[in-house]
């Protein structure tokens, strides 16, 4: 740290940088709020992602039984074949959208698979998007939790260091500008009476 100079251009300075931080702390204090609330609405939606894909596996287990008996040949019915990604630029991070799932289902010979096998392709398709929309938001999540810590640090770096270090500054050099003048009025005094005396 620079040493501090005590004077009247270095309070003018300092008053000028403390003006600058006092405001751009209330911004940057918004832009954490912001990212905090968004990341709690990316971890209701993650949530919600988690329910609905449990939902879909207790149904497939509720209305397909015969699937635990693993004679017919399921490998295959739905995969991934593309996703589309986009991106959002939330006060200055990037964060991914997803914008479409593309699921491919199987085909196959109707008269060679149960009935059955219809409902439990859509089932699979619903499980596949969901799966990919919880990756994506859990990839949100992690850039907004990273977000929000070097965002916090930077409103407690303003709060807690350089604004009180600026004010303590304004504060030194305000007493010893003001004892440099108080001094100086006690010299001009005492060279006044020396020269009274002396005539």
């Amino acid at each position: 740290m620079a040493r501090l100079t005590l004077s009247k251009s270095s309070l003018s300075r300092e008053s000028a940088q403390l003006k600058t931080f006092e405001r751009y702390l209330p911004s940057l204090d918004l832009k954490r709020r912001q990212l905090i609330a968004e990341r709690a609405k990316a971890l209701r939606q993650f949530r919600a992602i988690q329910e609905e894909a449990s939902s879909v596996n207790q149904r497939i287990a509720e209305e397909l039984p015969m699937l635990s008996t693993g004679r017919v040949q399921l490998q295959g019915l739905a995969r991934v074949t593309g996703v589309v990604l986009g991106k959002e630029n939330l006060v200055g991070t990037e964060l991914p959208v997803l914008r479409e799932v593309q699921v491919e289902l199987a085909r196959y010979p109707l008269l060679g698979k149960p009935h059955w096998v219809d409902k439990l392709e859509e089932l699979l398709k619903q499980v596949l998007e969901q799966r990919i929309r919880a990756q994506v938001l859990e990839q949100r999540l992690r850039l907004l939790d990273e977000a929000v810590r070097i965002i916090t640090q930077r409103v407690n770096l303003f709060e807690k260091v350089l604004i009180p270090r600026s004010r303590e500054n304004i504060r030194k050099i305000r007493i010893f500008l003001a004892d440099a003048e108080r001094a100086a009025v006690v010299r001009a005094k005492i060279a006044k009476r020396k020269r009274a005396a002396e005539a």
